[in-house]
């Protein structure tokens, strides 16, 4: 993409940015660009002017993500900075947040204002942006369950807001009908202590740091809890453990002895090894269960 001329822009356009230090795996080769706007203005310009022709990927803190070796082509857009990240209470129990603020500072916004509901974003890596496209949750809640609306351009730098009902929200996955990039949304919540709320989050917490490998190279939960056809909801990392692979590794990448859904990259990694382990580790699943394990992690990029 290096021939191709990029718009101008106020806030930083790097062509050629490796991408490894943008991800929790830390692993991925570098983007033909990465842009990181200076505001709602700036993104929405630099994308009525990027031709049609040139591939974006919004990339957020990088949180469920693995950037293959060869690189991203096109173009990576990142919200990152203060402008990106306000978070504020509106009336009846709502707020605001910026897309590029993590879930977990979200969460204690919410605590600090006396709105509860949002506590278990205290246990979602990524950021706002991320949990929209995905439905992000855990602990029996997710973003459908608080969403009210969100604002959000499309790839032709139209500004648009989206209600609940537009995102068409199943089990990590959202009905949209083109892709966009969240700048904001709005939470609904009610009211409550914030000590009680912040006890809440306390055990949130807790739990994760004790069953979840927080604290490694890692990109969160790799494959989605399948349903099977009589509705039956069944642990991925369960289906992981029965079929052996707890520990197992390839190159510098490894199932998590912690949490069997978790893959961690162990030492110097590649994005091969990451991805090559997961496909491994689904084979086993599907020889010995029968059930086919689908990611949850976004895969992006050239091999």
């Amino acid at each position: 993409m290096s021939d191709i001329a990029l718009p101008d822009v106020r806030g930083r356009l790097l062509r050629g940015e490796a991408l490894a230090p943008y991800t929790w795996f830390r692993v991925g080769g570098p983007a033909d660009a990465l842009f990181l706007p200076a505001d709602a203005d700036d993104l929405a310009d630099f994308l009525k002017a990027l031709p049609e022709s040139v591939p974006i990927l919004p990339l957020g803190v990088g949180s469920n993500l693995i950037v293959r070796d060869g690189g991203l082509p096109g173009v990576a857009i990142r919200l990152a900075g203060r402008a990106w990240a306000q978070v504020g209470p509106e009336a009846d129990g709502r707020l605001r947040a910026g897309a590029g603020a993590l879930d977990a500072m979200v969460a204690k916004a919410a605590a600090q204002v006396g709105i509860a509901g949002l506590e278990f974003y205290v246990g979602v890596p990524g950021t706002i942006g991320g949990a929209l496209t995905m439905n992000a949750g855990c602990y029996g809640r997710e973003t459908k369950d608080v969403l009210v609306e969100a604002v959000a351009y499309n790839r032709r730098g139209e500004r648009v807001t989206l209600s609940l009902a537009d995102f068409g929200y199943t089990y990590r996955h959202n009905a949209l009908a083109e892709p966009y990039i969240f700048t904001e949304a709005v939470f609904q919540g009610a009211p409550d202590e914030p000590a009680q709320i912040l006890a809440r989050m306390e055990a949130i917490t807790t739990q994760r740091e004790g069953s979840q490998p927080i604290r490694e190279k890692t990109g969160g939960s790799t494959f989605k809890n399948p349903v099977l056809p009589s509705g039956e909801k069944l642990s991925a990392w369960q289906l992981v453990d029965e079929a052996g692979m707890r520990g197992a590794r390839r190159g510098g990448a490894q199932v998590s002895e912690k949490h069997a859904n978790f893959l961690i990259n162990a030492g110097q990694a590649s994005a091969a090894d990451i991805e090559g382990l997961g496909e491994d580790v689904r084979a086993a699943v599907k020889a010995k269960s029968g059930v086919q394990l689908d990611w949850e992690i976004k895969r992006v990029g050239r091999a």
